[in-house]
Order: C-alpha cells, then sequence, then structure tokens
C-alpha cells in the first residue's frame, strides 16, 4: 500500500529564488524504510521538511494516504504531523529545561493524554531504547548517543504512521551510529516506516531502498 508519494514538487528560497527541489518524485510503501541520500545542499532535507509540513513548497503535490497535504490549512498541518509522523533531527532539538522524561513525554501532553497513560508509555518506550535510568536527567549530562536514543523514543511514542529522519548519525561518533541504526533496524522489523535522510554510503545501503538526490532532482533509484 502506497503510504506517501510527492510529485513534481519544487521549492525556492530567499529573494533570488534559489531551487532547493526543482521536480523531485518520490513514492514510499507502507513498511517500507528508505534513504534518501545525496551531498550537502542536494536538497534531501527539504524533502523531509515539506512532507513534516515545516517548509511549504513552491509547486507539485504531495499525497499521504492518497490525501492532498497541499490542500491542508496550517492548523490541519499542525494536526497532521502530531497524529501521523515523527521526526528525528540530527543535533536531537530536545527541550534543554526538561528531563528526559518530559522531553519524551511532550508529544502525549500536546494530545491531551492522561497522565497515568502518559507514564505507562513513556516508561514502556524507555525501556525498549534502553534509557530508563536516564529519565531523570537532562539534554546536558547526556552522551551523544543518549540523546538520540531519547530523540528517537520522543518521535515514535505517538506510534506514527512514518519516521522521518534528518541525518541522524551525523553527529555521532561510529559506534553510536552503529547502535542508532540497529534501533531504526528494529523500528522496522516491527513494522514501522522510515525515510532516513543522510549522506553516509553505510547508512542507505542498511536500508531497503534509497533515492539520490542532486540539485534538487532524482539522480537514481536502486
Amino acid at each position: 500500500m502506497e503510504l506517501l508519494k510527492m510529485e513534481g514538487v519544487t521549492k525556492t528560497y530567499g529573494a533570488k529564488k534559489i531551487a532547493a527541489l526543482s521536480g523531485f518524485d518520490l513514492s514510499l510503501q507502507k513498511g517500507e524504510m528508505l534513504a534518501i541520500m545525496g551531498k550537502s545542499g542536494s536538497g534531501k532535507s527539504t524533502v523531509l521538511n515539506i512532507i513534516a509540513g515545516i517548509d511549504e513548497m513552491g509547486g507539485g503535490q504531495v499525497l499521504f494516504e492518497e490525501k492532498d497535504m497541499t490542500k491542508m490549512s496550517e492548523g490541519q498541518m499542525t494536526r497532521f504531523r502530531r497524529e501521523n509522523l515523527g521526526v528525528v533531527f540530527q543535533h536531537f532539538a530536545l527541550v534543554d529545561d526538561y528531563s528526559v522524561y518530559a522531553n519524551i513525554a511532550l508529544p502525549l501532553k500536546l494530545r491531551g493524554v492522561r497522565r497515568a497513560e502518559v507514564d505507562r508509555r513513556v516508561r514502556s518506550v524507555a525501556a525498549e531504547l534502553g534509557i530508563t535510568k536516564l529519565l531523570g536527567k537532562y539534554p546536558r549530562e547526556l552522551s551523544g548517543g543518549e540523546a538520540q536514543r531519547t530523540a528517537i523514543a520522543r518521535a515514535i511514542i505517538t506510534e506514527p504512521k512514518l519516521i522521518l529522519a534528518d541525518e541522524p548519525t551525523g553527529a555521532l561518533d561510529e559506534e553510536n551510529g552503529r547502535k542508532i541504526m540497529e534501533i531504526f533496524h528494529r523500528l522496522h522489523r516491527k513494522g514501522n516506516t522510515l525515510i532516513i535522510v543522510t549522506h553516509d554510503p553505510a547508512v542507505a545501503a542498511s536500508c531497503e531502498r534509497t533515492v539520490r538526490i542532486r540539485d534538487g532532482r532524482n539522480e537514481a533509484c536502486v
């Protein structure tokens, strides 16, 4: 079943209309683990930003479960993101003044989930990712690998239909990067759908399929 489809997507930035995407296409099946690979500035992160509704596209179409995302209002897009997406960033994007527990719980609290259910789910996902002992700590007390596991826990606690990961190993050493990819593969085996943006050939090779992007366009699909 096709979960996401992007057709002819364009995006420009600034007064000079610098092109980030120039007719990018993508088809993603439910349960797939897909890598988008390209050099810095190729447009790969812009693809995730458009899917997540962080950036508005210039033209083209994006369908999620056959629903046209380009026709959503700002409020509808916010609800869509909360209900369907989990996003993992390269530099973690944790709230510094929140504990690990509070960072993970945040998406559920925004949904108005009851406290007891929040607690149950936070502790469950923390156990799954091996960070139960970190729940009382703050981001400044974490290693890079611990911070990224916390970010992944926050992304998956709502059981999203699609997990987006933007260079999730880019700020980590090789060993921690390997451990993070093991987590993503475990999530995939459980049936999760993932898009991983990367410039690392090893990360891309570990995914089911790679879409290569260059100058905002599809270079090749393998």
